[in-house]
């Protein structure tokens, strides 16, 4: 039994109560110690004396502000400083329609910013910064790391950072809330989902699409209260081999909807029934990712309406089963549409009343990382213990049920995130316990990306999900974990405690421009692309998998030590693994071929 530790959260509001209400007990301009530990130095411009209420939503951004000033020397004075002062606040208004009414002040002033990782110190810096200033980190590759920010949090950010990370910042989106309001579907027939120039700093050139005249659901984001009549009309319009099938009731009462595809041979009487072989995607477990929601809709839809007149896509229902959860985190999707577009845990509550919410994607029960379970206010908040959250717990045990007692082999699992355009592998809780079947996992991994870049030209990177910024030092490759926990992970999960031989988590489009906030001319490109890498995906395990079936035991994932510490940093040759992303097709597969025979 686990028991909650009922002290922490009293705690938390005494703290809060202290920094938000309790007077300053530090004068606007520091003394010199006098017996106190010394507090970090931020290099501030100066900023003009307020006394009326700074009128910001949400106790978390409260309570940022109010830890920012005391750390600053800011104390008993409000901390805005002028346009002049604040980096990027001179940002052209606009009007904002088309999102809930509250997101036009509650993301007012704020930002999305990248900074370019190039050492050690900065890789570690801005990750403690971003824990110190709670951030939301939005984002992260080998070289960057995304996070979305007060204006006015700017300055104190920078003065924790290293002077070349001050300098290493590129403003991705100016006027979020102007690009949180073009996100939703608009009754225009403009393409209001094309952000104007003031919003972005720079436009990435991605392949987009105006619409499809003939299936207008993927034309723009949908809700659930059309996600939902449009996949029961589905199966009535095609109820030889679809089905819609309820995985659960979310914490808030919603079922939790999923197609089930697939057409089952006659039963022979002279063998022995063999277990059906079952590929399992999801999407939307953040729910502020709504392009993986629409990506599986799209991908399941593209299967459905082919069966019966291509043979390939056929033939993958004949030897397949194939389930689609197009949202895990139902109750987050409809909060998103609601009332906060960027919301991303489920909507449970916490010990916390005005931090509700855990992180559907690290409270799964394989290497659950507790060391954050002290802040239900983190957007990364794992719960007290593995499984709190209701829906994380429904899958697990859904999908236990369905192989125990239905009959069915789980052969592969793809958990489609956003954003960044990336395939991710196991492990995801360390660098330090490699999966046993490493070889296996990285080709198949790359032929997904090669399936992709082949179809619409848009490049997907390949690595563990474990790995974050990369940096050299003395000629060494220094390969850094995530800002984000990795522990508690979905993809861990499937691949460790369920045995699942192929688990993939894809992060769709975009690679920053718009993150989150990707325009509706993407979902069916991001659709396209994604379908053909579902297919060479069917294909690969069509092919038999690259290895008998007696020889199955020798990849079986074994048992990871639980006493096992995440990973801190991982050296390794800077020659040795070169990154294979400028490589052209042929260059890739001798560079995947020489690190198997390496391996060897």
């Amino acid at each position: 039994m686990h028991r909650r530790n009922s002290a922490l959260p009293c705690l938390l509001l005494a703290l809060i109560a202290v920094l938000v209400l309790v007077p300053p007990w530090v004068s606007a301009v520091p003394s010199r110690n006098h017996g106190r530990p010394s507090l970090p130095s931020f290099q501030l411009p100066p900023c003009p004396e307020a006394t009326a209420d700074d009128g910001e939503r949400g106790w978390t951004r409260r309570f940022r502000h109010a830890f920012v000033r005391r750390l600053s020397g800011l104390a008993g004075r409000r901390y805005e400083c002028s346009a002049d002062d604040i980096p990027y606040s001179r940002t052209p208004k606009q009007s904002s329609v088309g999102s809930p009414l509250n997101l036009r002040t509650k993301y007012d002033g704020d930002i999305v910013l990248r900074f370019n990782i190039t050492t050690t110190d900065e890789a570690n810096a801005l990750a403690e910064a971003a824990s110190v200033l709670f951030l939301d980190i939005w984002g992260s590759s080998n070289n960057w790391v995304d996070i979305r920010i007060a204006k006015d949090v700017v300055p104190p950010l920078l003065g924790l950072l290293p002077a070349s990370l001050q300098r290493s910042h590129t403003p991705l989106i100016y006027d979020l809330t102007q690009a949180i309001s073009r996100s939703y579907p608009s009754s225009s027939n403009d393409r209001t989902s094309q952000v104007s120039r003031g919003s972005h700093a720079f436009t990435h050139d991605l392949h987009t699409s105006t619409g499809d005249a003939e299936n207008p659901f993927f034309s723009n984001y949908q809700p659930m209260s059309v996600i939902i009549p449009w996949m029961k009309l589905l199966v009535a319009l095609f109820p030889t081999h679809v089905q819609v099938v309820n995985i659960g009731q979310t914490f808030e009462g919603r079922d939790i909807p999923a197609f089930r595809l697939g057409v089952h041979p006659a039963d022979n009487p002279q063998q022995p029934r063999q277990p059906r072989k079952t590929v399992l995607i999801s999407g939307g477990s953040h729910a502020r990712e709504w392009i993986s929601v629409s990506t599986v809709n799209y991908i399941a839809n593209s299967l459905i309406t082919s069966y019966g007149k291509s043979d390939p896509v056929t033939k993958l229902l004949e030897d397949f089963d194939w389930v689609f959860i197009p949202t895990l985190n139902v109750d987050g999707y409809v909060y998103t549409w609601e009332h906060d577009r960027l919301w991303r845990k489920n909507r449970q509550d916490t010990t916390l009343n005005f931090c509700p919410g855990i992180d559907l994607d690290r409270s799964f029960g394989f290497q659950w990382d507790g060391s954050s379970r002290g802040n239900p206010c983190s957007e990364s908040f794992p719960g007290e213990f593995a499984f709190q959250a209701v829906e994380s717990r429904l899958l697990a045990e859904w999908a236990k049920n369905e192989r125990d007692n239905n009959n069915v082999d789980f052969v592969g699992f793809l958990d489609f995130h956003s954003y960044s355009q990336q395939i991710l592998y196991p492990y995801s809780y360390s660098c330090m316990n490699p999966p046993p079947s490493l070889e296996n996992l990285e080709e198949l991994a790359m032929g997904l990306a090669k399936a992709i870049r082949t179809s619409t030209g848009e490049r997907y990177s390949v690595t563990s999900a474990c790995e974050g910024t990369i940096t050299t030092q003395n000629g060494k490759k220094l390969v850094h974990p995530r800002i984000e926990t990795g522990g508690g992970s979905a993809l861990d999960w499937f691949y460790h405690e369920l045995g699942v031989r192929y688990a993939y988590q894809i992060k769709l489009r975009d690679t920053g421009s718009y993150g989150f906030l990707l325009p509706k001319e993407n979902i069916i490109p991001t659709g396209e692309e994604a379908l053909h890498a579902i297919e060479h995906f069917g294909k690969f395990l069509e092919s038999g998998m690259p290895f008998a079936e007696n020889e199955l035991s020798e990849d079986e994932p074994k048992p990871v030590s639980t006493d096992q510490k995440p990973l801190k940093t991982v050296i390794v040759e800077a020659n040795s693994d070169g990154g294979a992303d400028d490589l052209g097709d042929v260059g890739e597969d001798a560079y995947w071929e020489l690190r198997r025979r390496r391996r060897r």
